[in-house]
């Protein structure tokens, strides 16, 4: 007679790795989150190296010290605001501006009709999926609504390190700016400088070795092999080249590029430089990733982009920022600003005065999140009240500025 049996429980990866960070008044907000001891796993068609493989080139114990190096930045206060007295304040004087950016970010949490999800909600949704199925993520949206900010709140929530920045311009080389740059011209200087030697030639005289004219660029950096992905911002790529999207498909289909310079050459292991001043080996001239990179990439819709390129991605739109999202950000932003300079109202009713004006014709102002948060700077931190009520309003007019107004 058989016996029936219980079949195991399956253990799933958690879906929700990117969600809200904590409240603004947790005075812990700003400590640094840490990595997740273990990644999800990806899918079957989305494995690049295998785990001996990568444990061949980059045992555990080294991938963990190649970490401490892209994390130290954190224990960096060069851009902590200081106090009157010169010193750094509070948590901020612990990780620097970017780090900040990400601790401050905030989405719009009001529900919307289509679905009963909110904003954020959706945003969180697109964000996890891309994670999960190791696929870029293309950010559309209007300018100053936070495209950028999300990479660096993802990095910060992950506790992934710094962002690796490729901010695109027309003239932007996938190649030269975002893979790799090789100094030949250095090196054929030193070679030449090596041969006109008088003396007898010793081994101190052999040409440095190739890796020392290498450098990785942002996007080079992101793909080398990790069991942690790096995050990776691809900024406004509408403005890239036309070609430049479709050259873009074979590194984020096959997760892998090859350095040319490093394949002629008879070592198989070469060191080269990162953009984030590392020293790194690379094997036998090429660049696989074992965890692919965490790819935001952001787009002001100034231009359509191919089929294929879609395909490769996954696509959503970042919303306009809400009176609630606005007011949650100002307050990180002004944490530690003297109640008194928020004016004789209870601090988050004039809050809302001021935000509601910035967003006057509903959330779609045309204006960006930096233009209120400067705005609230010069009306709260500095005299300009003293301008006089004709003046103040000028003032209030050159800051709230529409973006789309010309001269």
């Amino acid at each position: 007679m058989n016996q029936s049996t219980t079949p195991p429980e399956v253990t799933l990866a958690p879906f929700q790795l990117f969600q809200e960070t904590g409240s603004f008044d947790d005075p812990d907000f700003l400590t640094a989150p840490t990595r997740r001891p273990l990644w999800p796993p990806p899918p079957p068609w989305r494995r690049f190296l295998s785990s001996k493989q990568l444990e061949r080139i980059l045992p555990v114990d080294q991938d963990e010290t190649e970490w401490q190096e892209i994390l130290k930045s954190r224990n960096v206060d060069d851009t902590a605001t200081p106090d009157t007295d010169g010193a750094s304040t509070g948590a901020q004087a612990m990780i620097n501006r970017d780090q900040i950016r990400g601790a401050v970010f905030r989405l719009p949490e009001e529900t919307i009709p289509e679905g009963g999800v909110s904003a954020g909600e959706k945003i969180r949704l697109a964000v996890n999926a891309a994670i999960h199925l190791r696929r870029p993520l293309l950010i559309s949206g209007d300018p100053g609504t936070g495209k950028t900010s999300l990479a660096y709140a993802i990095a910060w929530q992950l506790g992934l390190g710094p962002v690796l920045k490729w901010p695109i311009t027309p003239r932007s080389r996938l190649r030269e700016d975002g893979l790799y740059g090789y100094d030949a011209l250095g090196r054929l200087n030193a070679t030449q400088i090596a041969k006109a030697g008088s003396r007898p030639r010793t081994q101190a005289d052999e040409p440095i070795s190739i890796g020392h004219y290498i450098t990785l660029g942002p996007v080079g950096t992101a793909f080398l092999p990790s069991r942690w992905p790096r995050v990776l911002l691809i900024d406004e790529i509408d403005k890239a080249d036309l070609q430049l999207p479709n050259e873009l498909l074979h590194l984020f289909e096959e997760g892998e590029f090859a350095i040319e310079e490093l394949r002629r050459d008879p070592q198989p292991v070469v060191e080269v430089g990162t953009c984030d001043d590392r020293r790194v080996p690379i094997h036998n001239g090429t660049v696989q990733c074992f965890e692919f990179p965490i790819v935001v990439m952001t787009s002001n819709r100034e231009r359509d982009f191919p089929p294929a390129f879609h395909r490769r991605c996954l696509r959503i739109d970042m919303p306009r920022p809400t009176q609630s999202s606005l007011l949650a950000l100002v307050k990180a932003h002004f944490r530690d600003a003297d109640p008194a300079f928020w004016g004789d109202l209870k601090q988050d009713e004039q809050l809302e005065q001021w935000i509601g004006e910035f967003l006057v014709g509903g959330n779609n102002p045309d204006r960006a999140t930096d233009q209120l948060l400067n705005a609230l700077y010069l009306l709260t931190q500095t005299d300009s009240r003293q301008l006089g009520e004709a003046l103040e309003k000028q003032l209030k007019e050159i800051l709230k500025r529409r973006l789309s107004e010309a001269g």
